[in-house]
């Protein structure tokens, strides 16, 4: 058996986490990029994140912010996980050591090379997303993952990742996969269907 984690991203409401939750999520993630089709607000994702049960892993998405926003909303919002998803630097990573938050580096990948810069960050994880030139994420592209090889750390893989190739994702012995648009109805709204079926068809991959 496969022990690979599955965050269920893009979440706005209540419903869709307890979902979400109730089908099999390790961990939540919550998009406070302005700029995202799923922005939620901290005080709107508080709301439901207060109503969560505590084993469930709550991420919090951003972009290119500044490093007091994302502590004063992982501080607000509980935060176990903070996704930096934008153009940051390794120096930049380096800042949250010294606070009580794991990191997960987002890597925009295009060929081979973008794989190779997940060395140069000093993180908790390192995601590998599809690249885009006008959006941070949630795209439903995908990359080639025959040239993910072998990464020293933990590796979250996303960018389009459905009910019908989740199976083949679990199988590449990732740390965890990353699911949004591939289980919704529109952005920000899951499929329920949907999103059962991806559960259901990596089930019996998972310890």
């Amino acid at each position: 058996m496969l022990i690979v984690k599955v965050k269920i991203c893009g979440i706005t409401t209540y419903e869709d986490a307890r979902a979400a939750i109730d089908m099999g999520a390790d961990l939540l993630g919550f998009n406070f990029y302005p700029g995202s089709s799923r922005y939620i607000s901290p005080e709107d994702a508080a709301r439901i994140i207060d109503k969560l049960p505590a084993f469930t892993d709550i991420v919090g998405v951003f972009v290119n912010a500044e490093l007091d926003e994302i502590m004063e909303t992982a501080d607000r919002c509980q935060l176990d996980w903070v996704q930096l998803h934008g153009d940051e630097e390794p120096a930049f990573c380096k800042e949250f050591l010294n606070h009580n938050v794991k990191i997960m580096k987002a890597i925009r990948v295009k060929k081979q090379k973008d794989v190779d810069k997940a060395e140069e960050y000093f993180t908790d994880a390192i995601l590998l997303d599809a690249f885009d030139p006008s959006k941070y994420g949630g795209t439903g592209l995908t990359f080639d993952w025959n040239i993910i090889g072998h990464i020293n750390k933990r590796v979250f893989l996303a960018g389009g990742i459905n009910p019908d190739n989740a199976a083949k994702a679990v199988k590449l012995g990732v740390y965890g996969i990353d699911v949004c648009s591939g289980i919704e109805s529109e952005p920000g709204r899951k499929d329920k269907k949907k999103m059962k079926q991806l559960f259901d068809n990596i089930q019996h991959l998972r310890g």
